[in-house]
């Protein structure tokens, strides 16, 4: 074989993977672009979360700067979108005070939520003996004395959105719900045996 017909076939070869290799690229653009249309037109919209009621069977502060907590919570989540299903494949739930994490955090079931489904959980939030810093605990001994505590119920997770039979990728959900929980003579909540029923119907902040 001549050195000119090597030549001529590695070059047929050379535009055979350049043609291989541009129709990939093609049909990957086509396949992103797609998506991206349809990701424009429907424009799912993030959950939207209420914290219904909280129910505290302990919630006591003790030496040295130590706060042992537990009460059951009830949050219900609703998917606006008609046309996008949410994927729930991850969701941790605690209480944070003054911006410190001040109990355990309780995983909640994964699910998927439908079109215009709403989902309501009731997981227990709890803490035994957890160490609190000196400055937030004399605020939350302050806050007690005065007869109310402002407690944030945080929920973090992982969210997927299904089009069809299109699913997304994992987008981080931050979901922030504050509880006002009151003592003594203001104490509005309702006796449930040893615990305390507060009907809070609290709209939550999302961000996905």
């Amino acid at each position: 074989m001549s050195v000119k017909e090597c030549t001529q076939h590695k070059d047929k070869r050379r535009k055979i993977f350049r043609r291989i290799f541009a129709g990939i690229l093609v049909f990957l653009f086509i396949v992103l672009l797609t998506i991206f249309i349809i990701w424009a037109v429907l424009r799912p919209s993030k959950p939207s979360f209420i914290l219904q009621d909280a129910t505290v069977f302990t919630f006591n502060t003790s030496s040295p700067n130590l706060l042992t907590s537990n009460f059951q919570i009830t949050i219900s989540s609703r998917n606006p979108n008609d046309k996008v299903g949410i994927y729930y494949d991850r969701l941790d739930a605690y209480a944070i005070y003054h911006n410190q994490q001040i109990s355990l955090r309780v995983a909640i079931p994964p699910t998927y939520q439908g079109h215009k489904e709403v989902n309501v959980w009731s997981p227990y939030v709890f803490g035994t003996n957890v160490p609190v810093a000196p400055y937030n605990y004399d605020s939350l001994s302050q806050d007690q004395a005065n007869g109310a505590v402002l407690v944030i119920i945080k929920i973090d997770g992982r969210v997927r959105w299904k089009v069809g039979a299109f699913v997304s990728g994992r987008y981080h959900i931050h979901v922030r719900c504050p509880a006002y929980i009151t003592f003594g003579s203001r104490n509005t909540g309702i006796n449930v045996g040893n615990a305390v029923k507060y009907q809070l119907v609290q709209r939550c902040s999302v961000s996905v």
